[in-house]
């Protein structure tokens, strides 16, 4: 395999034949996103307070924990979908389209780690 075609795979900058493929990624994303923000939504509100103490102890929960990490593996994921969309329709220089996909990627990347990091560590009372 030439380099060349390594980078575009990696870039997402392939034939079309991956374009179903993004698609149904943002449509089970939407579903995810949807049906865990409304798990999200109706946890909150059943809260008897969002005091700092009261919230630790809701994330602290196994399934809270679970869920919500998973909230926001489906949030990057949906988001990085969307803003590639938006890359692919209004950036056409070459090398500024290929750079904003590979920034866009790493800080949808960074950005999850460091939720997730995040929900893991008020979970465990942190």
């Amino acid at each position: 395999m030439k380099p060349i075609a390594s980078m575009r795979a990696l870039l997402g900058l392939g034939d079309a034949e991956g374009g179903t493929d993004h698609w149904w990624g943002q449509r089970i994303s939407g579903i995810a996103l949807v049906l865990l923000g409304l798990w999200f939504v109706a946890s909150v509100l059943t809260l008897p307070s969002l005091e700092y103490h009261v919230v630790v102890e809701f994330v602290g929960r196994s399934l809270n924990n679970v869920l919500l990490s998973l909230l926001c593996l489906a949030a990057a994921y949906h988001s990085n979908l969307g803003v590639q969309v938006v890359i692919e329709d209004y950036v056409h220089a070459a090398t500024l389209h290929k750079a904003s996909i590979v920034i866009s990627r790493i800080a949808h990347l960074l950005l999850t780690v460091v939720a997730v990091y995040a929900v893991i560590r008020i979970g465990n009372g942190a």
